[in-house]
């Protein structure tokens, strides 16, 4: 192990080949932290066939990428994961550790916390660097409110960090040089195999990279009344949405439930349709650059986020939104 004080490491996972969403938001947090420390940024990229994910995350501008390249990393399991991750910090020997807040990254990385006998501050919204240590920002209690979490005397300091906290990294062109890691996996880490995968439809677009998400409440009253939210999505070519309540009444299910015990989203434009705002969906859907609320109680929760607000019954409110639309579609 050398000694690299300030060097954070960021988990870039892959799927397929390619880059989760997920990984390009790290680059961004880990370069955060890594800028207030004043050290070097190594991406770790993990997978089965990711030369193009390693490139694609070098021209990012992290200072060093390593690639960890194994058939038993194709779908990413935990024993694999952890295994892997753990020879990567054997090899760096850093600072501050970040892993995506993914289901498989909550999974391996307080393995990886626990058999290293550090502490791990888990589903991070915010980071920073205060006296040389990190700072990690997480709600607690349902996500009422938020706390700092300091971790001065481990090392590393870890954490995972939940999608859609931060900006996607774009390209800056050139960048490092891709390099090997040194890791071999065991049999006990490849006990566990992925046979296949099953993936569910998810509409004209997937929330976790929807750029527009129009989103359902109880607003609605029965589910039959959904047929607007996938009308209105369907007319701006967004991904349909839910709120904890609409999933638990099993009126939609649960890969479009956006909020605490669901999905994190940041699109351009989300828009909640008879959604009261609870802080457990408000903290799912903060991120989001343009918020527009439609909602019949002035004094709903969501108007206090919300870019824009309507207040109104939405049944009369959707469909004279839906028509306008569609006239301007027709104008060209």
């Amino acid at each position: 192990m050398t000694d690299q004080s300030t060097t954070v490491l960021i988990v870039a996972e892959t799927s397929g080949g390619a880059l989760r969403p997920g990984s390009l938001e790290l680059v961004t947090a880990g370069r955060v932290v890594a800028t207030e420390l004043g050290g070097q940024l190594v991406a770790l990229v993990m997978g089965a066939g990711v030369d193009a994910a390693a490139a694609t995350v070098a021209a990012c501008g992290v200072d060093r990428v390593l690639v960890a390249d194994d058939p038993a990393l194709g779908a990413i399991t935990n024993e694999a994961a952890t295994a892997t991750l753990l020879a990567a910090i054997d090899t760096l020997g850093p600072k501050v550790v970040l892993i995506p807040g993914t289901t498989a990254g909550r999974d391996y990385a307080p393995r990886a916390a626990a058999r290293l006998g550090v502490g791990l501050a888990a589903d991070c919204v915010g980071l920073s660097v205060e006296g040389g240590d990190l700072v990690a920002v997480r709600p607690v209690l349902g996500g009422r409110v938020q706390t700092a979490v300091r971790m001065p005397g481990s090392r590393p300091q870890m954490a995972t960090v939940r999608p859609g906290g931060f900006e996607k990294a774009s390209s800056t062109g050139g960048g490092a040089m891709p390099e090997p890691l040194s890791f071999s996996l065991g049999a006990d880490t490849r006990r566990v195999t992925v046979s296949g995968t099953t993936h569910e439809d998810a509409g004209a677009a997937s929330l976790d990279s929807a750029q527009i998400i129009v989103a359902g409440g109880r607003g609605l009253k029965e589910p039959d009344k959904f047929a607007l939210i996938e009308e209105l999505a369907a007319t701006l070519g967004a991904a349909v949405g839910a709120s904890r309540a609409v999933v638990d009444a099993g009126w939609r299910p649960h890969h479009e439930q956006v909020g605490q015990t669901g999905r994190t989203v940041a699109p351009k434009l989300y828009i909640a349709v008879g959604i009261s705002g609870a802080v457990q969906h408000l903290v799912g859907m903060q991120g989001a650059e343009t918020i527009v609320a439609i909602n019949r109680d002035p004094d709903a929760p969501i108007f206090k986020i919300a870019s824009f607000g309507i207040v109104g019954d939405l049944f009369e409110v959707v469909p004279a939104v839906i028509a306008e639309l569609k006239a301007a579609i027709d104008r060209g």
